[in-house]
């Protein structure tokens, strides 16, 4: 069968980035420059600057900037070093892996789960071959399963063509957790390998992780997740050397070596899936909380065993004393040893034993119950190195329910299970998965910023005192050293792409929030893995308006500062300008991905 990315096969992933010590050290100079300043930047706005004449603009505005440099502080922590678990030779053995067992000579054995729901049964099968082709440089056991939702006829054919096993069940309580939970429960190998349905793994993959279990505290290691089938674009040298020559490359070459490398003509969607695993997860590991992403991870069966027993005794702990409570309230006695042991009875009877959460983002929850556990302190690696490849979104629908479930799992997390108070954690995992919840969080305050300069330059409202000298000897500093130092911080991969993705991905964010302050159930959608037809231009109105109104106020503030119209000035004009020539160029990213179609053919 010829599918889209056929033509795509021949693509290899990149290196992960190179550490620099002289890098990390001038990055973390330049960090700590930047939120000194930005300090005093915050200080200054609270205490001098705000418009006291409009304080229902000022004050919600002085707001979102200090929590966006919260969110810079905390981001500043995760990106501050980088200290790679170091690789050890691949276990021979299982006993190389358990504590106090060492004797045990018998092979490693790896469960691979290959889960699917309604993809197309033949893309199915390509990662079962891939999977099958892994290589391991010592006797291992390994059994390849496909996990099958869907309940095919067909699917189960062609796991028995491959000579793989096949797992379905007759409902589909849990969605992917319970497909896993019920795999779970039908083998035994010592680690399980998660794919999704479109997940290729190299041949690298198990020789090059299995050996972090070697330290018997790895719970588990995730790989960067590759999305190879996209268009690759040409590098800014390339294409200005196309259109000038020489000069161009020169140039080109230039402002790449300053910012990294930037690509022309690329994946419309800013996945960006480097910035996210090379960058923020891998630098998480000196924190032990990088979390699992799903696909491309390695579990070890005893760490997800051990804390699903811990959690369904403490539910029956719960639930038992409850109905001892019940009891004693009935009989206005305490309840007997016999009625204690009925009610603990009754507890168990009523709970499951779930291995992965029940959740829609069951892999981050997972890593969470992990990291909590005080009594193993089981770690976690960010491995570096791709080891796998997968398809990613192909039209800006799939794009945007993929990033909804994202968005809408982990506030849901945040405000009904918030593991940053509850106990277990260290304050560095703490702070981590705070990190990831305030990104969230952050399209209020991003609406905040997209709507001020707005309110300028429509009305001449602005939420300082005055666009003077001093405005600009806070402001222009902090700016400035804060792009430096991210520069540096994220040298060799251009942080631009993930800058506008994050602002101009508002409204998902923003529905996510509603939705689960409304207590709406987060649905898990499986993503397609092909390009849906249709036009998806009524999904980035919110961005399309941002842009037109921004238009309109360049135009309109404009003609009244030049008729002498309004409470305008140079200097606002000059701030606020620039401001909203920022929000335009990241609204854009996402109109245009509205309209992109893959190229057909070669």
């Amino acid at each position: 069968m010829n599918f889209y990315f056929t033509r795509f096969e021949h693509r290899r992933p990149p290196d992960p980035l190179p550490r620099s010590a002289v890098v990390e050290k001038i990055w973390q100079g330049l960090a700590i420059v930047s939120l000194l300043l930005g300090a005093r930047y915050m200080v200054w706005r609270w205490t001098e600057s705000l418009n006291w004449d409009a304080l229902w603009f000022a004050i919600p505005l002085v707001v979102a900037e200090s929590c966006a440099y919260f969110g810079l502080a905390l981001f500043t922590l995760n990106l501050w070093k980088t200290r790679d678990y170091p690789m050890r030779e691949p276990p021979d053995r299982i006993g190389q892996c358990i504590v106090g067992d060492a004797a045990d000579d018998r092979p490693v054995t790896v469960d691979v789960f290959i889960a699917t729901y309604n993809e197309e049964e033949e893309l199915v099968r390509l990662s079962i071959r891939d999977a099958k082709a892994m290589r391991y440089p010592h006797p291992i056991v390994l059994h390849i399963h496909v996990l099958d939702d869907g309940r095919r006829a067909t699917m189960r054919s062609v796991a028995k063509e491959e000579g793989v096993g096949y797992i379905s069940r007759d409902n589909n309580m849990g969605f992917k957790a319970g497909n896993l939970r019920n795999a779970m429960e039908q083998t035994s190998g010592d680690f399980i390998l998660i794919c999704d349905a479109d997940t290729r793994p190299f041949p690298t993959l198990l020789e090059r992780t299995l050996g972090y279990f070697r330290d018997p505290d790895v719970a588990f290691v995730q790989t960067p997740q590759w999305f190879y089938d996209l268009p690759e674009g040409e590098t800014l040298r390339q294409w200005l050397g196309h259109r000038i020559g020489a000069a161009g490359r020169w140039v080109g070459g230039t402002i790449e070596w300053l910012f990294g490398e930037i690509r022309i003509g690329e994946d419309p969607f800013a996945n960006d899936p480097g910035m996210f695993y090379d960058i923020i997860q891998r630098r998480r590991n000196p924190y032990n909380a990088a979390f699992c992403c799903g696909a491309a991870s390695l579990h070890r069966r005893e760490a997800v065993m051990f804390v699903a027993l811990r959690a369904y005794g403490d539910a029956i702990a719960r639930a038992s004393g409850e109905t001892r409570s019940r009891l004693a309230r009935l009989t206005r006695r305490k309840a007997s040893s016999e009625g204690q042991a009925l009610a603990r009875w009754q507890a168990a009877q009523a709970e499951e034993l779930t291995p992965y959460k029940f959740h829609v983002s069951e892999d981050i929850y997972t890593s969470i119950v992990l990291h909590q556990d005080r009594h193993r302190r089981w770690k976690s690696v960010l491995h570096p190195h791709i080891e796998s490849k997968m398809l990613s979104p192909q039209d800006l629908l799939t794009w945007t329910i993929q990033r909804f479930k994202y968005a809408g799992g982990s506030l849901d997390i945040f405000f009904h299970d918030n593991p940053v108070t509850a106990p277990g954690m260290s304050l560095g995992q703490r702070l981590m998965y705070l990190t990831t919840f305030w990104s969230y969080l952050g399209a209020v305050w991003n609406l905040a910023f997209l709507v001020a300069p707005l309110i300028y330059m429509f009305f001449g409202i602005a939420p300082v005192s005055a666009y003077t000298g001093d405005f600009f000897g806070h402001a222009l500093p902090f700016l400035i050293a804060n792009e430096l130092a991210f520069m540096a911080g994220t040298w060799g991969m251009s942080g631009y792409k993930g800058k506008v993705s994050y602002l101009a991905s508002f409204p998902i964010s923003l529905r996510a929030l509603w939705a689960v302050l409304r207590k709406q159930k987060i649905k898990f959608p499986v993503t397609p893995k092909e390009r849906q037809d249709g036009n998806f231009l009524h999904l980035v109105w919110p961005q399309a308006a941002i842009i037109v109104a921004t238009l309109v106020g360049f135009c309109w503030s404009g003609i009244a500062f030049w008729l002498g119209l309004g409470n305008y000035s140079l200097g606002g004009l000059i701030a606020n300008g620039l401001w909203g020539l920022n929000n335009i160029l990241a609204m854009w990213v996402m109109v245009r991905a509205a309209f992109w179609k893959p190229e057909q053919g070669a």
